[in-house]
């Protein structure tokens, strides 16, 4: 039996379950609210965002943005109730991102989840990070047993479900692919509005020529610290030494397109370790559409079906907070309130 006198595995059978989910591991402060119905179906009643934007050429500093959580939440909270036509008395659950993240932020969010399910009495479940964005994939896209391509501003990692868990396949050797755009962005002072990869993918699409930069991958692992390097490096380049007509769409069209060509190569290494061919994109890195073109065009002889996920699905929100928090309460993921606590690791 759970603490609170059930079974955790047992969920009302009588009546939908309500959960909000917070989230707050990085600059994009959520709160979503999903409906599990009695017959398994999900419905999202809300899922409420609010990003810190910092200015051009600057990142987002732990504290700053621990400041924004702090300063929004109460606001997030109170619209998703609105947008979901509920009270919070009448949720069955609160969950919250329990890491990996930044740890000034995850505190925040965590205490603002403590709090509540102790003033209203509601169940407490931690979620772990990756696994939302896995499982909001895998409910939007109704693949089943893809392997995982998580691609974030904290996380590189080829992933597949194996003896009941996400087990890593391959990951980056050093920065991930999301972090090296970022560092890109803020090189050139590229606006942060709505975020520095997006803004990145729509100047890329207007390059046609491909500059060579540096690619470093061994089996299945990559590095993007130096493919990051080498961009930065033709983009610094007095106008006279550049390469001919190389301009910065072409820049960030290399440095795309080089990370793209490694993730799907480190992709079908990993396809002769499993028994499937379907591939789901995770994570906010991941919502360029590029990926999709290479995966095509290097596939050859295999088959595989690409599980595509919404734009607005790969970002981190409530939503994917609240969907692994049903994996993580069928589980029994529950514990005492006071155990409740965040980690910037995984």
């Amino acid at each position: 039996m759970g603490i609170f006198g059930r079974d955790p595995l047992e969920l009302p059978a009588d009546k939908p379950y309500l959960a909000l989910g917070l989230e707050g591991s990085a600059n994009k402060l959520g709160a979503g609210i999903i409906e599990h119905g009695v017959d398994g179906s999900m419905n999202v009643r809300a899922n409420v965002r609010h990003t810190y934007i910092t200015p051009p050429g600057e990142g987002f500093l732990p504290r700053d943005t621990a400041q924004h959580h702090r300063a929004w939440v109460h606001q997030v909270i109170r619209s998703a109730l609105v947008a979901a036509n509920i009270t919070i008395e009448d949720l069955d659950c609160i969950c919250y991102t329990k890491g990996p993240g930044m740890g000034a932020p995850l505190q925040s969010i965590a205490l603002v989840a403590r709090t509540l399910s102790l003033m209203y009495t509601k169940p407490l479940v931690a979620v772990n990070h990756c696994v939302g964005h896995i499982e909001m994939g895998r409910v939007i896209t109704r693949a089943e047993d893809p392997v995982v391509l998580y691609v974030s501003g904290g996380n590189t990692q080829v992933i597949a479900y194996s003896q009941q868990r996400y087990r890593i396949f391959g990951e980056t050797l050093d920065i991930a692919v999301g972090n090296c755009l970022d560092r890109f962005a803020r090189t050139i002072n590229l606006s942060n509005d709505p975020s520095p990869g997006y803004n990145i993918e729509q100047e890329a699409k207007k390059g046609k020529r491909l500059t060579p930069l540096s690619e470093n991958f061994e089996l299945m692992r990559l590095s993007s610290a130096g493919v990051e390097t080498s961009g930065d490096e033709y983009n610094t380049l007095p106008e006279e030494k550049r390469l001919e007509n190389l301009t910065s769409p072409r820049s960030w069209f290399s440095l795309i397109d080089t990370e793209l060509r490694m993730l799907v190569r480190v992709r079908f290494r990993h396809a002769e370790n499993v028994a499937t061919n379907k591939v789901c994109k995770v994570g906010i890195a991941a919502s360029d559409e590029g990926w999709e073109n290479w995966m095509s065009a290097l596939g050859g002889h295999r088959t595989n079906v690409i599980c595509r996920t919404s734009t607005r699905r790969c970002k981190s929100d409530g939503d994917s907070v609240r969907q692994a928090f049903l994996r993580g309460d069928e589980m029994g993921g529950r514990a005492e309130k006071r155990r409740k606590t965040c980690s910037s690791r995984r």
